[in-house]
């Protein structure tokens, strides 16, 4: 199989099979691939020479039994009408950072102290339906309820609610995000730490430049889109 002509996906799909590293650039993968393929073969070679001995026996009961077996013919013509659908596009889980136990450790403090800390609301968000749509914003005025702390009234942030701070910065899947806005940007990532993040203003023409470049690198983008290729970006 010339592993060069398959894509970045097909190649990590093949990794996933083989229990093997998924993280790295292509022609990473391309070797993994390769060096896995030269031990199963070695593997292969010294099952054989061993199992030559008891050929002659497994054949001669395949002989016996062969009368009440489907020919390979009767086998084809019993699927020869059905119609099999082709599934194009397979679940494949995201790719994942490669983080150390204190890292880890950090994440799941992070996450346990998201789940006690309270929903952040605009003032007299409950009174205006705009205001319900909108961010957090600092309560300010003389009169202020919420700026004086009075009961039954929203929590404003503060400093106590800060997140540890080993985890500061980092996306929940533990990527440290990159936010870039063109291709060249990619070059010296890593792709076992940290992960992309196109910019809102980048158009389809570089943002499909930017998607063929991180899989080339291995990089993940956190907010890929799904896009037609039309045209000349084709």
């Amino acid at each position: 199989m010339n592993y060069e002509d398959l894509t970045l996906k097909e190649l990590k799909e093949i990794l996933k099979e083989r229990n093997l590293k998924v993280s790295g650039k292509k022609a990473e993968l391309v070797q993994r691939l390769l060096e896995s393929e030269k031990e199963i073969t070695k593997s292969t070679e010294e099952e054989s020479s061993q199992d030559e001995e008891n050929t002659d026996e497994e054949s001669t009961q395949d002989e016996d039994n062969s009368d009440e077996d489907y020919s390979e013919d009767e086998y084809d013509d019993d699927y020869e009408d059905e119609e099999f659908e082709e599934w194009d596009d397979f679940h494949t889980s995201k790719q994942k950072p490669i983080l150390d136990d204190v890292t880890l450790d950090a994440l799941s403090v992070r996450k346990f102290q998201s789940k006690k800390q309270p929903k952040f609301r605009r003032q007299e968000w409950f009174r205006y339906r705009r205001l319900s749509k909108t961010g957090y914003r600092k309560p300010k005025g003389n009169d202020s309820k919420m700026r004086k702390n009075r009961k039954y009234r929203s929590p404003m942030a503060r400093v106590g609610y800060g997140k540890i701070a080993s985890a500061r910065g980092l996306h929940p899947s533990g990527f440290e995000e990159i936010l870039v806005h063109n291709e060249f940007e990619l070059d010296g990532l890593d792709p076992e730490r940290q992960a992309v993040r196109i910019g809102s203003k980048v158009g389809n023409r570089k943002r499909f430049r930017i998607h063929d470049r991180a899989d080339n690198l291995g990089l993940r983008i956190l907010n890929r889109r799904r896009m037609e290729r039309k045209g000349d970006l084709q």
